[in-house]
């Protein structure tokens, strides 16, 4: 009887973790998620575009006109002496708000979706994909959602007059897109890899509540963090939210420095990656217990 010769570790099966597990085999998994989401793209477009454009009416412009003709409108800065007006200063906000808020909406009931319910998780675990490949794909197709609904307030926010021509060659609010599917990566990558080990949901609507809610208040979007008491300050300061705010309305009014932009670039991507290791192994300890 002839010998069989040992598969090397790490090669392929559901226990891949070593070099099989790389971005062509995640890119497996990613397509198999949009061979899904084109047949469910339409129930997402509609809020995709209706929650930006309900945002810029009822807060940039019709409390912008009062905020712009009160004594404070200063306090949200100024530029070539003029102050800036409120719509200006609240849309690139907003812009990284919606890719938290995205972010966040795909990357919790979606996967306690595929790995209790559905088990998606279990058929992609069955085929040569790895662990870390089904946890990378999902990442890139949340990356890509983000990058999509981002993309699509940026386009409402040129339509109502929310862009300003600043930044290098006056493309400043076009590089804060990119910034903003990096602010949605930083809390997709550590909410997957944590959604993964859940088989109740009640810890997500705690996160909604007690996380999501006070960073969208208290990170920099309606008014600067430094109107915030100063023992506040330091915990809006470590937000991922507070970075890419800050980051897109600098962009967006040219108004950031190469220092601040590699500062909060170096930050999220910090945060992208500590969510990369933690989901290599919440991944892995569920998929191959």
């Amino acid at each position: 009887m002839s010998a069989v010769t040992p598969v090397p570790p790490g090669t392929v099966g559901p226990t891949a973790i070593g070099p099989a597990s790389s971005p062509p085999m995640a890119i497996r998994e990613l397509r198999g998620l949009l061979t899904n989401y084109r047949r469910t793209w339409r129930a997402s477009i509609v809020s995709s575009v209706l929650a930006p454009l309900l945002s810029l009416v009822a807060l940039g412009m019709s409390l912008g006109k009062i905020v712009d003709a009160g004594p404070g409108a200063h306090t949200f800065g100024t530029i070539d002496g003029r102050p800036v007006k409120y719509l200006l200063f609240l849309a690139p906000a907003l812009l990284a708000n919606t890719a938290m808020q995205t972010a966040l909406g795909e990357s919790m009931y979606p996967v306690m979706s595929s790995m209790k319910w559905q088990k998606t998780f279990h058929a992609s675990i069955a085929s040569p994909l790895g662990s870390f490949d089904v946890f990378l794909g999902r990442v890139l197709f949340v990356g890509l959602r983000v990058l999509m609904n981002s993309a699509i307030f940026l386009g409402v926010m040129t339509l109502f007059g929310a862009v300003r021509a600043a930044g290098p060659g006056g493309l400043g609010a076009l590089l804060a897109l990119p910034v903003a599917a990096l602010t949605g990566l930083a809390f997709a990558t550590p909410v997957i890899a944590w959604a993964v080990l859940q088989d109740r949901d009640t810890g997500f609507s705690a996160v909604f509540r007690f996380v999501m809610i006070p960073m969208f208040l208290f990170s920099g979007t309606f008014f600067p963090v430094t109107q915030l008491p100063l023992v506040i300050r330091p915990l809006a300061y470590v937000t991922p939210l507070w970075h890419g705010v800050d980051l897109c309305r600098g962009l967006a009014l040219g108004t950031a420095t190469a220092g601040s932009v590699l500062l909060h670039l170096a930050y999220l991507s910090a945060v992208v990656g500590a969510g990369l290791w933690y989901g290599a192994r919440t991944f892995r300890r569920r998929l191959n217990p």
